[in-house]
C-alpha cells in the first residue's frame, strides 16, 4: 500500500524543526526573551507496517514531535507528511488514518458509560452503522470490554480504562497507531495483556505503530526499530540488537555444569562475573566484537564437562543510559 503522495512512507520527516519563545524575568522590572529549540532537524522515514519505538529521557522532543506529526504543532521549518498528509493542513482527513492513546489523557467520555464513547467516536468518524457495530464487537472481544461497557469510565480501574483508549484508537481501523506512554502506572498483568493484544493487532492488520514510551521492555516487546532522541537530535535510528552492537555492550553467557569446577577465569575474551552451587553455574561476561557465544563454550568445553547453556542479552535501559551518555547528556 502506498500513501496518497504516492510514496511508501506513512510517515516521512525532513529535517523538523520547532523552537518555543520563553521569556523569563531578568530584574525587578525586566524580562528576558529566550529562544529553546525543542526539536532541532529531525528525519524520520516509517514505511507502512513498522512498528517503531521513539524513546527519549523527559524534554528530549519526542511529545513535540508526536504533536507536528498529528497536526497539533506546525514546524518551525522542515516538512513532514503523515499518511501523505501535510498534517496541520489536512488534520481532518488525517484523523481518519491515525490513531492516538496517550497514556496521561483521555479521549473518552468521563461520565459516559464506556460504550457510549465507542458509539460516540463511531459517528464522530462517521462509520457506517453496521460497520461500526461489527467493529465494536470485535474490539469488545479482543480486549475483552464486555463486563465493563455499561460502567462510567470514571468508576473503571486503570487497566480496564487503557483497554477502552486502546478500543477507541481503533475505533475507525487507523493506519497508524501513535501510543505515548500507553501502559504508564498499569500493574504488570494488565501491561502484559495490552503488549499481547497490540502484536496480535498490528500483524493481523499491517498496522503502522509508533511508540513512545520510558518502559523499555514496551519497546522489547512491541517494536521492531528503535529511535533514540536526545536534545531534539535523532542520535540513534536502527534495530534494538544494533545498538547493542554499536555500543559494545555485553552479553552473558550462562553454563551450568556437569560437576563443579574451579571459577572460570582466564576464558579468552571474557571476564567471569559470577559462579554459584560451589561453582555449577558460572556466567562469563563478552563483548560481541571481541568474541561469540560458541567460542567461549568451546573454551569453556575443553576445561570442563557442560550440561546447559543459556545467553542473557544486555539489559536496555543500561544501552539506551550509555548511548545518552556518548552523545555528551
Amino acid at each position: 500500500m502506498t500513501t496518497m503522495d504516492g510514496s511508501g512512507w506513512v510517515i516521512d520527516a525532513d529535517r523538523l524543526r520547532r523552537d518555543f519563545v520563553v521569556r523569563h524575568r531578568a530584574g525587578r522590572l525586566r524580562r528576558e526573551r529566550r529562544v529553546v529549540r525543542a526539536v532541532d532537524s529531525v528525519s524520520i522515514k516509517v514505511a507502512e507496517g513498522e512498528s517503531v519505538g521513539y524513546i527519549g529521557a523527559n524534554g528530549a522532543g519526542k511529545s513535540t514531535t508526536i504533536k507536528m506529526l498529528t497536526g497539533i504543532l506546525a514546524p518551525t521549518s522542515g516538512s513532514v507528511r503523515t499518511c501523505g498528509l501535510v498534517p496541520l493542513r489536512q488534520r481532518r482527513e488525517l484523523a481518519r488514518q491515525v490513531g492516538v492513546v496517550f497514556g496521561q489523557r483521555s479521549q473518552l467520555w468521563w461520565d459516559l458509560p464506556l460504550g457510549d464513547s465507542l458509539g460516540l467516536l463511531a459517528a464522530i468518524h462517521r462509520l457506517p452503522a453496521e460497520d461500526a457495530q461489527r467493529r465494536r464487537a470485535e474490539l469488545v472481544e479482543r480486549l475483552e470490554l464486555g463486563s465493563f461497557l455499561a460502567t462510567p469510565v470514571r468508576q473503571l480501574s486503570l487497566g480496564q480504562r487503557m483497554r477502552g483508549e486502546v478500543a477507541a484508537a481503533l475505533m475507525h481501523r487507523p493506519r497508524l497507531l501513535v501510543l505515548d506512554e500507553p501502559t504508564v502506572g498499569l500493574d504488570v498483568l494488565s501491561k502484559e495483556h495490552l503488549r499481547v493484544f497490540l502484536r496480535e493487532d498490528q500483524a493481523e492488520h499491517g498496522r503502522t505503530l509508533l511508540l513512545t514510551t520510558h518502559d523499555m521492555s514496551d519497546v522489547q516487546r512491541l517494536c521492531e526499530r528503535l529511535l533514540v532522541v536526545d536534545h531534539g537530535r535523532l542520535v540513534y535510528d536502527g534495530s534494538l540488537p544494533g545498538l547493542v552492537d554499536r555500543l559494545g555492550a555485553r552479553r552473558v553467557l550462562v553454563v551450568d555444569l556437569l560437576e563443579p569446577a574451579e571459577p572460570l577465569h582466564g576464558v579468552p575474551g571474557t571476564t567471569l562475573i559470577g559462579s554459584e552451587g560451589g561453582g555449577l553455574r558460572q556466567r562469563l561476561a563478552f563483548r560481541p566484537e571481541e568474541t561469540t557465544a560458541a567460542a567461549v563454550l568451546a573454551a569453556v568445553s575443553a576445561r570442563t564437562g557442560v550440561r546447559d547453556l543459556a545467553i542473557e542479552e544486555p539489559d536496555i535501559e543500561e544501552v539506551v543510559r550509555r548511548l545518552y551518555r556518548s552523545s555528551g547528556r
